[in-house]
């Protein structure tokens, strides 16, 4: 492993870093200013215990104690890989994080690829025809979805293809009253279906809008233009100059599009009673699980530090301009 490769990696690693201690300072000050009693939400919203026994609870949790210590204990146990008990769940954080996350990735994952597919198919499509109607059409359709709530698509889908004609499951990630032993791969596929549909309408958006843009600048560029002047069609054209120019922008913004991807399926999973990490993260707010959120903010500060770095390390070694003028 060469200097170079060396520098890069502890370059990622001290961003990783420096990342993950202002994530964990600002989540865990915004926790500690939350309004909600976490010993009350810890025994129940109508339960009642006695003074001695809120007392044991607050030492159990230390939560008597000042903020900064708090803070210094609890992140002295996560350089430990020890992210504490989940209050709800009483389960370490890390087994509950490791149960969500694979839900979590497979909607994520399969929305990422097709919303990315279609939208790099389209942003061609729109570049081509650039002022057209087909052009016309697809900016219609993407300014629409763009500016569209997450959670609005979702309840609009869930009424029709699930109330209305009853061909889709209404939530969840397999049938009620099934172990997971039983579910088969089918059923699980049909209970993907409109969360991941929902989260891949929305993310088509931003991939069309850009590949359209990119594509038609090329189109207009002299050396295309000469090209057409020779004769050449335009979906040669497209296929021999624009691909090549247009492929790696829309790869990287399609990774740096981890945080959007994230936070639209916190509200997809609301909706569809998805037990994913997004829905996880809600409870835990709600009911002042702060191990738990906390875990959870680290963990989704990182999956999008990741795609943001593969991002770059992508742009790098596809675009030779690009690793020259890093390298100096």
């Amino acid at each position: 492993m060469n200097t170079k490769v060396l520098r890069h990696i502890g370059l990622y690693a001290l961003k990783a870093l420096t990342l993950m201690v202002a994530v964990s300072i600002v989540a865990f000050t915004l926790m500690k200013l939350s309004p909600i009693d976490p010993v009350q939400a810890y025994i129940g919203a109508d339960a009642t215990v006695s003074p001695e026994q809120r007392a044991k609870i607050a030492e159990r949790w230390g939560i008597g104690e000042p903020p900064v210590l708090q803070y210094l204990k609890w992140l002295g146990a996560i350089c430990r890989f020890d992210f504490g008990t989940s209050v709800i769940f009483r389960l370490p954080v890390l087994t509950v994080i490791g149960e969500r996350t694979l839900a979590s990735l497979a909607l994520m994952g399969v929305s990422w690829f097709f919303s990315g597919i279609i939208g790099f198919l389209m942003g061609i499509l729109a570049g081509a025809y650039n002022g057209r109607w087909p052009d016309k059409v697809i900016k219609a359709y993407c300014l629409t979805l763009s500016s569209t709530p997450v959670f609005w698509l979702a309840m609009l889908l869930l009424i029709v293809f699930a109330i209305q004609w009853r061909i889709l499951p209404l939530g969840l990630s397999i049938p009620m009253g099934k172990l997971d032993s039983e579910v088969t791969i089918l059923e699980r596929i049909r209970h993907l279906i409109l969360p991941a549909l929902t989260l891949s309408l929305t993310g088509i958006s931003t991939i069309a809008l850009h590949t359209r843009q990119k594509l038609s600048e090329v189109l207009e560029s002299d050396y295309v233009l000469y090209a057409v002047s020779r004769g050449e069609k335009r979906w040669t054209v497209i296929w021999r100059h624009g691909l090549r120019n247009i492929a790696l922008p829309a790869l990287t913004l399609q990774f740096t599009s981890f945080a959007e991807l994230f936070g639209g399926s916190v509200l997809a999973e609301q909706v569809f009673s998805y037990p994913g990490l997004g829905r996880t993260a809600v409870r835990a707010g709600i009911q002042s699980d702060m191990p738990l959120l906390l875990g959870i903010t680290l963990f989704s500060a990182a999956f999008v530090f990741a795609g943001n770095c593969i991002a770059d390390t992508l742009y790098q070694l596809l675009n030779p301009q690009i690793r020259r003028l890093r390298n100096g």
